[in-house]
C-alpha cells in the first residue's frame, strides 16, 4: 500500500515538474514574442503556485525590465533572492534594475554577484550580456556598455558554447557596433544549434537593413515567419524596414509606408494590445515620421485609465510636428515634471526647447536646447536651432558662436550654416570692443570657406566685403582691403545674366561705391572713380555716397567755371 502511494505521489511530482518546466518555456516565449501582458499572467501564476522556484520571480521581473518598470522588476528581483539567496538570475536582474535607474555602480555590483554564483548555468551570463544592452537608441549602443555585454557573454559561451540564446544576444552586441560579420556568424552558429531559432533570422534581416539591402531583410523575416508564423517581431522589423525603404528610395515611399503600416498592424494582432504594445506603435509612428496619427493614438491612450506618463511624450513629439505649440508645450512639462527625472531623455529637452521658442520662450528654448547638449553630447545638431534662436534675440556673438560649434561637429553640415556663422559674428562687431579683430577673422574665415566651396555664389563675396571693410576706418588712408571681393561680387552676380532685382541693384551700387571710394582717395584717378559712380547711380540714385559725389563733382565744376 505504502508503494502504491508513493508511485503516485512520485507520478505526481513528474508531472508537476512538467507542467513547470512548459509553463516557463511558454513564458520565456511569450516574452520573446512580445506578449508581454500574457507572460506576465503566466508568471504571476507560477510565483502563486510555485513560490520556492526563484526563476519565476526573476522573469516575471524580466518582462518589467522589458516594459522599462525597474521598481516592479527590483521587488520581484529581492523576492527571488529571498527565495533563494544564491540566485544568480536575480543578481543579474537587480543589476539590469541599476542599469536602467542609470546607477552603474550598483548594477556593476550585482552582475559580478550573479557571475560569481553562476557556476556552470551559462543564463546568468545571457542576461548580464542583455542587460548591457538595455541603452539601445535607434540600434545603437554606447561602445563601453557593448563591449562589456560582448566580454560576459563571451565568458557564457566559454561555460556553454551549446546555448544557443547566449549566442543570439553576442550577435545582439555585435550587431550594434556594427560588426556585422562577427554578429552573422553568431546567428548563423545559433540556428545550426536550433533551426527553430526566430529571433536569429529576424536579427540577420535587421543587419541586411542597416546595411540597405532591404530585399535580403525581407527574405530573413519570411524565414522568421516560416518557422514561427505567429512571430510577432518579424512583422514590427519588417514594418521599420519598410519605413527606412521608404527613405531611402523615395520612388518607393508611398508604397513601402503603406506596406509598413499592414506589417505593424500584423504585429499589433499577434501582441496582446496591451498598453505596452500601443506605446510601440507609437514608436513607430514617431519613426515613420506620421505625426498626425502620433497625435491621435496619443491623445486617446493619455484618456485611457491606468495610461503610462510617457503618452506625454509622444504628444509633445507629435503636437510640435503639428504645429500645435500650446498642447505640445502643456504635454512635455507634464512629462518632464512628473516623470522619474531618470526616464527623461535629451531628445525630451531638445523637444521642450524646440517648444518653447516656437511659444515666444526663446531664452527658456535655448536653457533646454543646451541641456540637452549637456547630457549628451552628440546632440550637436540642434545647435543651428540655439543659433537661430540667439540671432533672433540680437546675440550675434553668441549665434556664430553656436553656428561655429555645429560646423565644426555637426553630422549635416550644409554651407548655408558656414554663411549664417559669418552673418552672425559680422553683426556682433563692434569697434570699441577688445575682441573685435578677432570678430572680424571669425566672420572673414566663415565666408572665406563658402566662396571656395561656392565659387560662382555671390552672396559669401558681398559679405566678405563688408567684413574687410571694418579693416577701412579711414577713407582718406584707405587700403582696399574689400577691392577684390566687391569685384569678384559684381563679377559673379553680372555673370547670372537678367535683370537684378531692386536689393541687388543696391548691393551693386554698395560695391561700385567702394571701388569708386578707392579710386578717388587712394589711387587719385577721378576718371575711374566716375565711372564707378556712375555705375553705382545707374543702379541706385539714391545711394547717398553717390548723391554726394555728384554733389561735390558739380560744386568743383561751378567753382572751375
Amino acid at each position: 500500500m505504502i508503494s502504491k502511494i508513493s508511485k503516485i505521489v512520485l507520478a505526481l511530482t513528474l508531472v508537476g515538474s512538467s507542467v513547470f518546466a512548459q509553463s516557463i518555456a511558454d513564458a520565456k516565449k511569450a516574452i520573446d514574442a512580445e506578449q508581454y501582458q500574457k507572460a506576465k499572467s503566466m508568471l504571476k501564476n507560477l510565483t502563486v503556485t510555485q513560490p520556492t522556484k526563484d526563476e519565476n520571480f526573476f522573469y516575471l521581473g524580466w518582462v518589467y525590465i522589458l516594459q522599462e518598470y525597474p521598481d516592479s522588476a527590483k521587488t520581484n528581483f529581492q523576492k527571488g533572492i529571498a527565495v533563494n539567496p544564491k540566485s544568480a538570475l536575480n543578481y543579474a536582474g537587480l543589476g539590469a534594475a541599476a542599469f536602467l535607474d542609470k546607477d552603474k555602480a550598483t548594477a556593476i555590483t550585482n552582475f559580478n554577484q550573479a557571475v560569481a554564483l553562476a557556476g556552470k548555468d551559462s543564463k546568468p551570463y545571457l542576461y548580464v550580456g542583455k542587460a548591457y544592452l538595455l541603452n539601445n537608441v535607434d540600434g545603437k549602443v554606447p561602445a563601453a556598455d557593448a563591449n562589456a555585454a560582448i566580454a560576459v557573454l563571451t565568458k557564457g559561451k566559454i561555460v556553454n558554447a551549446k546555448d544557443a540564446e547566449i549566442l543570439v544576444a553576442l550577435g545582439d552586441a555585435l550587431r550594434t557596433q556594427t560588426k556585422n560579420t562577427e554578429a552573422l556568424g553568431n546567428y548563423q552558429s545559433a540556428l545550426d544549434l536550433d533551426p527553430k531559432l526566430a529571433h536569429a533570422k529576424v536579427a540577420t534581416g535587421v543587419i541586411w537593413k542597416y546595411a540597405n539591402n532591404f530585399e535580403s531583410s525581407e527574405t530573413e523575416f519570411k524565414a522568421a515567419l516560416a518557422i514561427d508564423p505567429n512571430y510577432g517581431p518579424a512583422y514590427r522589423e519588417w514594418a521599420e524596414t519598410d519605413v527606412r525603404w521608404a527613405f531611402a528610395d523615395p520612388k518607393m515611399a508611398s508604397a513601402k509606408i503603406k506596406e509598413a503600416t499592414e506589417q505593424y498592424k500584423k504585429y499589433l494582432s499577434l501582441t496582446d494590445l496591451s498598453l505596452e504594445s500601443r506605446l510601440r506603435y507609437a514608436d513607430f509612428l514617431l519613426l515613420s515620421g506620421d505625426f498626425k496619427t502620433l497625435q491621435t493614438e496619443a491623445a486617446a491612450l493619455s484618456s485611457a485609465a491606468n495610461s503610462n506618463l510617457k503618452i506625454y511624450r509622444y504628444l509633445a513629439y507629435s503636437a510640435y510636428e503639428n504645429k500645435d505649440y500650446p498642447a505640445g508645450l502643456t504635454a512635455m512639462n507634464t512629462w518632464i515634471t512628473k516623470a522619474d527625472p531618470k526616464r527623461v531623455i535629451p531628445r525630451d529637452y531638445v523637444y521642450l526647447g524646440r517648444l518653447q521658442i516656437a511659444s515666444k520662450q526663446d531664452s527658456l528654448g535655448v536653457a533646454s536646447l543646451r541641456k540637452a547638449i549637456a547630457i549628451d553630447t552628440t546632440q550637436v545638431d540642434v545647435y543651428p536651432e540655439i543659433a537661430k534662436a540667439l540671432y533672433g534675440q540680437k546675440k550675434y556673438a553668441e549665434a556664430g558662436d553656436a553656428y561655429h560649434v555645429y560646423t565644426q561637429k555637426g553630422r549635416n553640415v550644409k554651407l548655408l550654416d558656414h554663411f549664417y556663422e559669418g552673418v552672425s559674428y559680422y553683426f556682433s562687431y563692434n569697434e570699441k570692443s577688445p575682441d573685435a579683430e578677432a570678430t572680424i577673422a571669425k566672420a572673414d574665415s566663415a565666408f572665406s570657406y563658402v566662396t571656395q566651396k561656392a565659387p560662382t555664389d555671390p552672396n559669401a563675396y558681398l559679405f566678405r566685403a563688408r567684413v574687410n571693410e571694418l579693416k577701412d576706418k579711414d577713407r582718406n588712408n584707405i587700403v582696399g582691403y574689400s577691392k577684390p571681393f566687391y569685384e569678384k561680387y559684381i563679377e559673379t552676380t553680372t555673370a547670372k545674366g537678367g535683370t537684378p532685382t531692386d536689393k541687388v541693384k543696391k548691393e551693386l551700387a554698395e560695391a561700385y561705391v567702394y571701388i569708386a571710394t578707392f579710386a578717388e582717395f587712394k589711387e587719385k584717378d577721378m576718371a575711374k572713380a566716375t565711372e564707378n559712380y556712375t555705375k553705382a547711380r545707374d543702379n541706385d540714385p539714391t545711394n547717398k555716397q553717390v548723391v554726394a559725389f555728384f554733389s561735390r563733382k558739380g560744386g568743383a565744376s561751378s567753382r572751375g567755371k
